[in-house]
C-alpha cells in the first residue's frame, strides 16, 4: 500500500481501498456464492472460486491505472466469495463435532500460512522487482494450488443439495438472526477482522517512517508473525474443544487487546513483540468464532458461514478505511485509538456470550 500511494500519487487512505474494494465485494457477493453451493455441491463452488481468483489476480499486474486496478481487485473479490463461506461450510458439514473445533483451527492456520507467504512474497518480491511481478507471481501460485485443491479434496460426503430460490434465502436469514447467539458472533467477526487488517494495513506506513525507517524487504520480516497464528488458530480451537469456546474467548480477546498496546512502544523491540501478541490474539479468537458459528448453525450451514464471513469482511473495508482516517489525524496512535475502541466491544461480546446457553441443552 506505501508503494501504490508512492506510484500513484494517492493518500494512505486512498490506497487502501485496494483491500478494501476487494473484500467489500467478498463480502457481499457470499451470501449469493453460499446459496449456490448448497445446489451445485461444496467442492465445484470452491475449485471454480480459486481458479478465477487467480486469474483475476494474475490480470492486476497488468493495470495500467488505479481505476483499472481497482476494478480488477473488486472482480478478484467476486469470484474469491466461492471459497471462504464454502469452505467453513464443508467442514461442518464433514467433520464431527468433537473435532470441529481442531479442524476449523487447521483451516485457518491455513489462512495464516497463505497471508503471510502473500504479504512477504509481495514484499521481497517488490523489493526487489516491481510490485506488478509481485502480483503475477500470487496468481500463478494460486492458479497452481487450484488445480491440487481439486485433485486433492474428497468429496462432500454429509452434503444433500437443496433448490436454490430467494424464499430459501430469506427463511435462512431469518432463522440465523434469531438464533440468541450467531448475530454477536458474526459482529464479532467484524470487529476482529477489521482489527487485524487496518494494524498490518498501517503498521507498513509506520514502520518506514521515524523512529524506525526500515525498507519493505525488512517490514516482510515482521509480516512473518502470521505464523503465530498457525500456531494459536490450532491450540485455541483445540482449547476450545476441551473447555468449551465460552470459557476461552474472552480471554483470547484480551491478549489480543494487550498486544494492541504494547505496539505504542518506540521500541522496535516492544513493538513486534505487541504484533505477536496482537497476532496469536486474532488467529485463536477467530478460530473459536468461526467454529461456534460452524456448531450453532443449521441449516442452511453455508449461509450461516457466508453471514459470519459477510460481516468478516465488511469489518475488514470499514474499519479500515475509519483507521486510516484517525492515521491522518494522529499517524499511529489514531489507529490504536479506533482499534482499541473495536476490542473492548469485542470483549463486552464475548463476556455476554458466556451466558449463552449451549446446544446440548438447547435441545
Amino acid at each position: 500500500m506505501p508503494l501504490f500511494a508512492k506510484d500513484f500519487g494517492l493518500s494512505a487512505v486512498q490506497s487502501s481501498w485496494s483491500l478494501s474494494i476487494s473484500t467489500a465485494t467478498l463480502s457481499i457477493s457470499m451470501i449469493f456464492a453460499g446459496a449456490i453451493s448448497d445446489s451445485i455441491g461444496r467442492k465445484v463452488m470452491m475449485c471454480s472460486a480459486l481458479l478465477l481468483s487467480s486469474i483475476a489476480c494474475t490480470l492486476c499486474a497488468f493495470a495500467q491505472n488505479y481505476p483499472q486496478l481497482l476494478i480488477l481487485r473488486a472482480l478478484l473479490g467476486l469470484v474469491l466469495s466461492g471459497l471462504p463461506a464454502v469452505a467453513m461450510a464443508y467442514l461442518s458439514e464433514e467433520m464431527e463435532p468433537s473435532s470441529l473445533g481442531f479442524s476449523m483451527g487447521l483451516y485457518i492456520s491455513g489462512s495464516a500460512l497463505g497471508g503471510m507467504m502473500g504479504r512477504v512474497m509481495v514484499s521481497l518480491l517488490t523489493d526487489a522487482l516491481s510490485w506488478r511481478i509481485a502480483l503475477a507471481a500470487i496468481g500463478i501460485a494460486g492458479l497452481l494450488s487450484s488445480i491440487e485443491f481439486w485433485r486433492s479434496l474428497p468429496k462432500s460426503h454429509q452434503f444433500h443439495p437443496t433448490r436454490f430460490d430467494a424464499n430459501t434465502i430469506l427463511r435462512g436469514l431469518r432463522g440465523h438472526f434469531r438464533d440468541q447467539g450467531l448475530p454477536w458472533l458474526f459482529l464479532l467477526g467484524f470487529l476482529l477482522l477489521g482489527c487485524l487488517v487496518s494494524l498490518y494495513n498501517y503498521m507498513g506506513f509506520r514502520l518506514m517512517a521515524e523512529p524506525f525507517g526500515l525498507r519493505q524487504s525488512a517490514i516482510a520480516a515482521i509480516f512473518s508473525m502470521y505464523l503465530i497464528g498457525m500456531f494459536s488458530s490450532v491450540w485455541v480451537g483445540k482449547l476450545g474443544d476441551r473447555f468449551g469456546r465460552r470459557r476461552v474467548l474472552w480471554m483470547i480477546i484480551a491478549i489480543m487487546l494487550s498486544g494492541l498496546l504494547i505496539t505504542l512502544a518506540n521500541s522496535l523491540i516492544i513493538f513486534t513483540i505487541g504484533i505477536a501478541l496482537f497476532t496469536f490474539g486474532f488467529f485463536g479468537s477467530h478460530s473459536i468464532a468461526s467454529s461456534w458459528v460452524g456448531r450453532r448453525a443449521k441449516a442452511p450451514q453455508a449461509l450461516a458461514s457466508a453471514l459470519y464471513l459477510l460481516f468478516y469482511y465488511l469489518g475488514s473495508s470499514s474499519v479500515s478505511q475509519i483507521s486510516g482516517m484517525m492515521w491522518g489525524y494522529m499517524a499511529w496512535h489514531g489507529v490504536v485509538l479506533v482499534l482499541t475502541a473495536c476490542l473492548l466491544i469485542a470483549l463486552l461480546i464475548a463476556l455476554r456470550l458466556r451466558s449463552l446457553e449451549p446446544i446440548a441443552a438447547r435441545s
